[in-house]
């Protein structure tokens, strides 16, 4: 079986919440709860978040998502952005305990990116649509990218199927699209990632650069670095976008639990969808 229908075999089935529906705000709240993408706990502990922090700030190649000068702010100050992105006050005393998330900042910040992206669709642009989690937001992106056809966008799919060694190893790696959403593989597997070089390559590979990246980890780093206007989604422990952010270059960043189980991140997609212009029923 091909890695990539092999990959898709092994997702959840999906529901009719992942249809285009009517909610309210405190059914779209209580999902996003339940599916454990915000509250008070969530998966990574203040630890955690701070000791990535450290690294953004000491340039780790592995936090900066290929972006130049995101090491520029003092640990405390990314620490502030983090805290305003996900609705806590961070408090100098407390180094351990949970980091918690506030659904309405989810949802708010998914209602902004689907004005995005309901615009790319209005104006017929071009969208690259990629993922470093090829399992936890499988189904958002490739929903959302229905959605974007549907609509009027164009999915674009640069660079599919080339291979290449990674610097300094045997290992083979290729770009593949599952429904039109790019994730790198091993050729064998679709692979978690943080790297920049296949969104670098993607867009190297292009005539004309997108219009709009909808993305994550590296993915979306090299397209802002690259000046391309992106909409990505960061963890509490990912903090570089949001250090991309305040530094003006990005706007639309969703900060949440970026690897939940694929199917729980209905809420969020229904958030997007609100934005699109629908049919009227009858």
């Amino acid at each position: 079986m091909d890695v990539i229908e092999s990959h898709a075999a092994r997702l959840p089935a999906i529901d009719d919440r992942w249809t285009p529906g009517n909610y309210t705000r405190e059914q779209l709240a209580r999902g996003v709860l339940d599916g454990k993408m915000a509250g008070p706990v969530t998966s990574h502990p203040i630890d955690n978040v701070l000791w990535k922090i450290d690294r953004l700030c000491e340039n780790d190649p592995d936090l900066t998502f290929g972006m130049s000068g995101v090491d520029a702010f003092h640990p405390w100050k990314v620490y502030e952005l983090v805290g305003e992105a996900s609705g806590f006050t961070p408090d100098p005393d407390v180094t351990h305990g949970p980091t918690p998330i506030d659904a309405n900042l989810v949802l708010d910040s998914c209602a902004a990116a689907g004005g995005r992206l309901a615009q790319a669709a209005e104006h017929g642009e071009r969208v690259l649509l990629a993922t470093g989690h090829p399992v936890g937001l499988a189904h958002l992106y490739i929903e959302v990218g229905r959605l974007l056809r549907a609509s009027g966008a164009e999915l674009v799919r640069p660079y599919e199927g080339v291979s290449w060694k990674e610097e300094g190893s045997h290992h083979h790696r290729q770009v593949r699209y599952l429904n039109g959403v790019a994730m790198l593989t091993d050729k064998a597997s679709a692979k978690h990632t943080h790297s920049p070089e296949p969104m670098v390559r993607m867009l190297e590979a292009c005539d004309d650069l997108p219009d709009l990246v909808f993305a994550d980890h590296g993915f979306a780093g090299a397209a802002i670095e690259a000046g391309v206007d992106t909409v990505s989604i960061a963890d509490v422990n990912d903090p570089a976008l949001l250090v991309a952010r305040a530094q003006g270059r990005t706007e639309h960043v969703i900060v949440m639990d970026d690897n939940v189980q694929p199917e729980d991140y209905w809420p969020c997609f229904q958030a997007i969808a609100a934005r699109f212009d629908r049919p009227s029923s009858g």
